[in-house]
């Protein structure tokens, strides 16, 4: 920031300073030839052509340096075929000239034509009354006194402009510094809390800098969070997967007469456990992701098929907002309505009718049947882990709680009701919409 800055500021001010060099050298230079336009326009004024044909002045010009030898200030007049009109402070020397050149406008230019003494010359062709030759009036005048003038303008821009740039890298660089000290103490913070002294960031931080602290602690919330229900869910699975091996261990110790039937019935509760705690942790991981996206249409038609091949005598109807979408993936939202769908199919007595509808920023996914129904007593108990009414039918007894955990993971509710269409149990399942 502090090396972009710099580089900015001296093109700035290298550009602001050659611009405003330009403009005021072509304003002193302005007025170094105005005051030789001056001196040449009396010189025309004064001018007349004497007796021999020769020019002379009316009368003589105000400045007196005409008159004093090489004083940097020159007048000549000249003209081809006659001799040069000079001025006393030429002296011995004479302002070159090309006699076949005419310049009815001043012409104004540099010339190095006397050692060790830069001009600057005005010219003007002009034909005075009386004469038919054309004169060439010529002011030169030494180029010293605008070359200072110049000069000290130059060092003066130089001084200030580098002054100017000092101070603005000076401030730029403590405007940095300053500016991003909220971060350094946002790392010291961090810093702390990775030495375990604190487990958020408390000091109080600038309105800029605070959005991102709290951002930075709900992050870390968010983390605590999934590390606790990752521990949670390994204890649950520890615990869940003890007693199987327990049973196993002691019949096998034992050397019980239905040692292999005890390992396949405690295997397969096992691995319900496994299959359980696997989508709640395959869901956990995944619902941070902000692109979780997925068609609620789209997920039912492919259960459906499933399902019909599973239990062909089942019909299973489908209505409502085609088009909606949730913020859950969608191999999540599969088995959510795979697992309804099913206990529907399984239970109900052959029919079998999801709807989904929109409400405010949630989506609702309603499955009924046309069982017997779940009695108000059970709606709560059922989604226990292992939990069934109906023993005579296989099952697990973890659908419903799957469904339940996953959605609770993703920010939705699933509660059971009473089906006032086909006399069964309703299953509603609401979703955060995408």
């Amino acid at each position: 920031m502090i090396g972009i800055a710099a580089l900015w500021i001296t093109l700035l001010l290298v550009g602001g300073g050659v611009a405003l060099d330009r403009v005021l050298a072509d304003a002193i230079t302005r007025n170094f030839d105005d005051g030789m336009n001056y001196v040449l326009t009396a010189m025309i004024s004064s001018a007349e052509i004497g007796p021999d044909g020769e020019v002379l002045f009316n009368r003589p010009l105000a400045d007196q340096r005409f008159l004093e030898p090489n004083s940097g200030l020159y007048y000549q007049i000249s003209a081809k075929g006659h001799e040069d009109w000079r001025s006393r402070s030429l002296w011995d020397r004479a302002l070159a000239f090309n006699p076949n050149h005419a310049d009815r406008t001043d012409h104004i230019y540099n010339s190095k034509q006397f050692p060790g003494e830069d001009l600057r010359i005005m010219e003007r062709t002009i034909l005075l009354p009386g004469s038919k030759t054309p004169w060439l009036f010529m002011v030169g005048q030494a180029r010293a006194g605008l070359d200072a003038q110049i000069k000290t303008l130059r060092t003066t821009l130089f001084n200030s402009f580098a002054m100017l740039a000092i101070g603005l890298m000076v401030l730029a660089t403590l405007q940095t510094i300053y500016g991003l000290r909220p971060l350094r103490r946002v790392r010291q913070e961090i810093v702390r809390m990775r030495a375990g002294e604190k487990s958020r960031v408390t000091e109080p931080m600038p309105a800029e800098v605070l959005p991102m602290v709290e951002e930075l602690n709900a992050l870390l919330a968010h983390n605590e969070r999934q590390a606790e229900e990752a521990r949670t869910h390994a204890g649950n699975l520890a615990h869940a997967l003890k007693t199987p091996l327990t049973v196993i261990m002691n019949a096998a110790t034992a050397q019980a007469d239905d040692l292999g039937e005890t390992v396949i019935r405690e295997a397969t509760t096992m691995r319900r456990q496994v299959d359980h705690h696997l989508a709640r942790a395959r869901a956990v991981g995944r619902r941070g992701a902000a692109q979780s996206r997925a068609e609620v249409w789209t997920s039912l038609q492919a259960v459906e098929r499933a399902v019909d091949r599973l239990y062909p005598y089942v019909r299973v109807d489908m209505d409502g907002d085609k088009s909606a979408a949730v913020r859950v993936e969608r191999q999540d939202l599969d088995e959510m309505l795979g697992n309804l769908l099913e206990n529907a199919a399984k239970y109900g007595g052959g029919s079998v009718f999801a709807t989904v509808e929109r409400a405010g920023d949630m989506v609702d996914i309603l499955v009924e049947d046309d069982g017997t129904g779940i009695p108000p007593a059970d709606r709560i108990r059922i989604f226990d882990r292992g939990v069934r009414l109906d023993s005579g039918k296989p099952g697990t007894g973890l659908g419903l709680a799957i469904v339940r955990d996953v959605a609770e993971i993703y920010g939705g509710t699933v509660v059971l009701e009473e089906s006032e269409d086909l006399g069964g149990a309703l299953v509603r399942l609401r979703l955060p919409a995408a």
